[in-house]
């Protein structure tokens, strides 16, 4: 392929494309009009030899090779995006950039509400993509630049990634309020003998209490396990399962039909931190996220 021929202005159009599925709201999104928009798909796949989008009764959806575009088009967009901003300070009130933050089910609950409400506020002409990694992943994705900041625990990473603790936390155990086991202290015996809602997914789950269990040669009687933290509420306020889970995720979801109870179980305490590129160090975008992630964990408390 000729570079010097490409019209990067394509690539925008594909990255709205793909977002959308749809040509007139892609067209919308990047301030161009419907024929042109519908000009533009017939250029990208003249170029990729591949109709990306097809016309389906539900509406139209990506082939597998636009599939296979989007996560190295967003990171080419961000390359680009950061190659062309200019040097000084970062005008919130203009920018239109897309900031893309790696969050968990868990901490999008915590964060993104009043996170969303500062963007609104001081920066109305950006956006921002959430996506959820496994930890390997996530680093990988701060590394290649496929995302500007990631909130987790416990990274393995190294001297390219910086952090520092964003929030504090400890594990805790949960059950609903007419439990049988509600008005007890919790002994390892008795948690134990519970049953137990298990979060495969969540690496703080299995740190917190399967690793911790494994030296002892216990473990716990898993009676459920789920991918996601938003459904252990409703779960827990229905059924006499109990989980262990971050107490600032409990202070969350208890709304009155749940109790908490200190683990009996050693090192349940940790740090929710905030990683970025050490290329970003001086970033204005990058810090002024930074600066919007540290403002509403302060305000959590």
């Amino acid at each position: 392929m000729n570079l010097r021929a490409l019209d990067l202005n394509l690539l925008v159009a594909l990255d709205a494309l793909l977002r959308e599925r749809h040509v007139s709201r892609a067209a919308e999104r990047v301030g161009l009009s419907q024929p042109a928009m519908s000009n533009a798909l017939g250029r990208l796949r003249r170029l990729f030899g591949d109709e990306l989008l097809v016309r389906t009764a539900g509406g139209m959806q990506p082939t597998p090779r636009a599939l296979e575009l989007v996560a190295p088009l967003e990171a080419l967009l961000r390359q680009v995006e950061r190659l062309m901003q200019p040097q000084g300070a970062f005008d919130a009130e203009r920018s239109d950039r897309r900031f893309a933050l790696r969050l968990s089910d868990l901490l999008a609950l915590l964060l993104l509400p009043a996170l969303q409400t500062a963007v609104e506020r001081r920066a109305p002409r950006a956006s921002l993509d959430i996506v959820h990694l496994p930890p390997a992943a996530t680093v990988d994705a701060l590394e290649r630049g496929e995302v500007d900041a990631a909130v987790s625990m416990g990274l393995e990473h190294g001297g390219a990634i910086r952090s520092r603790v964003l929030l504090r936390d400890r594990m805790v155990c949960v059950l609903r309020r007419g439990h049988p086991a509600a008005g007890e202290s919790l002994t390892l015996e008795r948690f134990l003998a519970l049953r137990h809602l298990k979060v495969s997914q969540s690496p703080s789950d299995r740190r917190f209490a399967d690793d911790v269990l494994a030296p002892l040669k216990q473990e716990r009687t898993v009676a459920l396990n789920v991918p996601s933290w938003l459904v252990a509420g409703p779960v827990l306020a229905a059924s006499d399962l109990v989980a262990v889970m971050p107490a600032r995720l409990a202070e969350a979801l208890a709304a009155g039909s749940l109790v908490v109870r200190e683990l009996p179980l050693a090192a349940a305490a940790f740090d929710w931190r905030l990683y970025w590129h050490r290329r970003d160090d001086a970033s204005p975008p990058n810090v002024w996220l930074r600066g919007r992630l540290a403002e509403v964990a302060g305000s959590i408390g």
